[in-house]
């Protein structure tokens, strides 16, 4: 039997394009009420252009008072993906102060800030939700120039236990999923020169980088009912990189 969430409103954030789009397009198909928010209006457009009835909202999830006050007002959800976030990829001995701010203020805080209003008026509606983070096998695994990056997504996965700690009683699953290198386009600019590749490559057992879809399958499944024992985790889709 196939999943549906017929009925379901669900907010993806990061939703204009590659995965945050996917895990968008997919529930959508599956029959949810989706909204999606991205910081690029055009992004937006052209999903919206493509998925008539996807609700589309741009906001830099930077600015926590705009972005509280916007997703306040979107009315409650019975499901988020908080799949928005930015990489800034620079040595150790030559990260800034100013790059570590931007990057935690999207990658943690908008998470922290907008999971809060969700969970919020879930709890208030006595809504039984499900929310899933985004973050990355690079919080658990040294890369080379990912420093802030990483420690970005160690504290995502951090936050997504305190989460699922907290809101657990209140019948709101909480749970991470942590991609290798995922193809989407961006990625195969930078990713398809096999010298650069290869070195990372040789660390995934599989032999292979992962498919948006292959996120987009761990994410639907984790929102889904047949998740319905599963909070708290970080599930790796990762091609076995994490157990070498």
């Amino acid at each position: 039997m196939e999943i549906s969430f017929k009925g379901k409103r669900i907010l993806v954030t990061g939703a204009g394009q590659g995965i945050g789009r996917g895990i968008a397009v997919e529930l959508w198909r599956a029959g949810a009420n989706i909204v999606a928010l991205s910081r690029t209006r055009s992004h937006l457009e052209a999903l919206q252009s493509e998925y008539p009835s996807i609700d589309i909202v741009d906001v830099d999830i930077a600015d926590w008072e705009k972005t509280r006050g916007i997703v306040e007002s979107l009315g409650p959800f019975d499901a988020l993906v908080n799949n928005a976030a930015i990489a800034i990829c620079e040595p150790f001995l030559t990260c800034s102060s100013s790059n570590f701010d931007k990057t935690f203020d999207v990658n943690v805080k908008a998470v922290l800030n907008i999971s809060q209003v969700v969970a919020r008026k879930m709890i208030e509606k006595k809504i039984n939700g499900a929310i899933v983070n985004i973050s990355s096998q690079a919080s658990k695994a040294a890369l080379q120039d990912h420093t802030i990056y990483s420690a970005s997504k160690a504290a995502l996965d951090a936050l997504t236990r305190a989460m699922a700690l907290e809101l657990g009683p209140q019948g709101i699953r909480v749970n991470a999923v942590n991609p290798t290198v995922i193809m989407t386009a961006m990625a195969k600019v930078g990713w398809s020169d096999e010298k650069k590749s290869s070195e990372m490559l040789s660390k995934i057992p599989l032999r292979r980088f992962g498919e948006v879809q292959e996120v987009v399958n761990a994410v639907v499944f984790l929102l889904s009912e047949r998740a319905s024992m599963i909070t708290g985790v970080e599930l790796p889709v990762d091609g076995g990189f994490l157990a070498t």
